[in-house]
């Protein structure tokens, strides 16, 4: 199984980004995407951010992660 997770970009370098998942930090490369925006949302899988998303689906997304770590198993 593959998990992909969304968030924000907050900076892009070239071909690199850096890609905001809920307050955890991360470079990935961007070269997937065209037309990236500081401020939009992307799918990352791998080190790769493979979609644009929008930002209320990522919201709910991360808050859905969020939940499934907290919940007690």
């Amino acid at each position: 199984m593959c998990l992909a997770v969304p968030g924000e970009v907050e900076d892009i370098q070239g071909r690199n980004g850096v890609v905001n998942f809920g307050g955890t930090r991360r470079k990935v490369d961007i070269s997937l995407i065209d037309e990236l925006n500081v401020g939009d949302y992307v799918i990352v899988h791998a080190g790769f951010a493979i979609e644009r998303m929008d930002e209320e689906d990522a919201r709910q997304t991360l808050d859905l992660l969020r939940q499934l770590e907290s919940a007690e198993y």
